[in-house]
């Protein structure tokens, strides 16, 4: 254990997530019901950070790092509104261009599924979830969706200047920095340039164990 990481036992992110969503109330700042992406089945772990902290960063730390104990990636992220992952002059990109609602990419390597909302929606983390091969995949980990309640860890570097998230979000079972905070939480503080560490705690937390 570093000198980052407080003293406090470390416990599951489903059993974590249970006792502070209780705390939530039900109802968003719209009135509308808050939506909770748990999903049964899936060991799952986000990072949440505000932009320029790191985390792709450190999930291409990560994603090698489980890969060498035989754990088997996925990845969701929440990007832009208009991303692009075809190029021009493709035909899969002058097929979809033309109108298909989705374009089907398969080869022998690999298989890509591009879907177009005609109106535009908020990307839903529980569909997201849904769309993945859960036979393919034996820890999620979610980069973005900071305002879904979920299990994620904050990272954060003071230098930027940006607020913690923690404790407004109740969901948030770490903080990986740079620097120790002036403040020890009551949940658990790892070093943000120690990948290997963040792994571990992640293995820890979602009952998989070290390997």
């Amino acid at each position: 254990m570093s000198g980052f990481e407080s003293k406090m036992p470390v416990i599951g992110f489903a059993d974590r997530t249970e006792a502070r969503a209780a705390r939530h109330d039900s109802m968003d700042g719209g009135g509308r019901a808050k939506h909770d992406a748990r999903a049964e089945g899936w060991r799952v772990c986000g990072f949440a950070a505000w932009s320029g902290t790191g985390k792709t960063t450190l999930l291409r730390q990560l994603i090698p790092w489980f890969k060498a104990r035989g754990l088997r990636v996925a990845v969701i992220k929440a990007t832009h509104h208009d991303f692009e992952i075809d190029r021009p002059g493709k035909d899969s990109y002058e097929l979809r261009k033309a109108g298909a609602a989705q374009t089907l990419l398969v080869s022998s390597r690999r298989t890509a599924l591009i879907t177009e909302h005609e109106n535009p929606v908020e990307p839903d983390l529980a569909q997201a979830l849904a769309s993945l091969d859960a036979q393919r995949a034996d820890l999620v980990l979610v980069e973005g969706f900071k305002h879904v309640p979920f299990p994620k860890i904050e990272l954060h570097r003071p230098a930027l200047g940006k607020p913690l998230l923690y404790p407004q979000d109740r969901t948030i079972v770490a903080i990986a920095t740079d620097v120790p905070l002036p403040e020890v939480p009551v949940i658990p503080v790892l070093d943000l340039a120690a990948p290997d560490e963040i792994g571990e705690f992640v293995l820890r937390c979602c009952g998989i164990g070290s390997r």
